[in-house]
């Protein structure tokens, strides 16, 4: 299923299996228009790109977001507003909400709703954690492969989230939200070192 999972930038993540998903669209190249399910976790630029969502949606694409943002200007006939916890059916992609919020930091608090997102496609469980901290919700997650966060600033650095993997479990790990905005290339490297080596660590990011 990995081979199926591309990274673009930051933690704009592509899924191609029975169906496309996109989570978190931004810096797309190009109008790829191909996008079954786009699956926003917050308002942040570097995760809600209006442009970018354009640029992969179809005339039936369905996107996912936070309740928080239901008056964010989405197609009310093709959106779904989640709220941590739930669980939803999407073109046979079954999807659920997980909390994704700061601990300490100030950037993403929990009151506002924001979420990571699970979705069971292509026969595996795979989670795409959004701007999250080691939580207790996040921690709690089953899954096959996971897109976790290492940049931070507004999220758990490499060895945090190195930790974090370890404690979820997952058959593979895939960093992102590093070597742009935030981060820098090299903690892919730190990260990789931290992970224990029961879990593949897959680097996706072209620098």
């Amino acid at each position: 299923m990995t081979e199926h999972i591309t990274v673009n930038e930051q933690s704009s993540v592509r899924i191609e299996a029975e169906r496309v998903l996109y989570f978190d669209p931004f810096h797309i190249g190009g109008e790829p228009r191909d996008a079954d399910i786009i699956l926003i976790t917050h308002e942040h630029f570097d995760h809600f790109s209006p442009k970018d969502i354009a640029a992969v949606s179809k005339d039936d694409t369905v996107i996912i977001a936070p309740k928080a943002m239901a008056n964010a200007g989405f197609p009310k006939s093709r959106a779904v507003f989640m709220a941590p916890g739930e669980v939803t059916e999407i073109l046979g992609i079954r999807i659920e909400a997980v909390p994704a919020y700061n601990l300490l930091k100030p950037f993403h608090p929990k009151r506002n709703g924001w979420l990571g997102y699970v979705a069971d496609i292509g026969g595996e469980r795979v989670y795409v954690c959004g701007d999250t901290d080691d939580t207790p919700e996040a921690r709690n997650v089953k899954c096959d492969i996971v897109c976790v966060p290492i940049g931070d600033t507004y999220t758990m650095n490499a060895k945090k989230a190195a930790v974090f993997v370890n404690e979820l479990s997952p058959r593979a790990a895939i960093p992102i939200h590093y070597g742009t905005i935030v981060g820098k290339p090299s903690d892919e490297e730190e990260f990789e070192r931290n992970v224990e080596s029961s879990i593949r660590v897959i680097k996706k990011i072209r620098f």
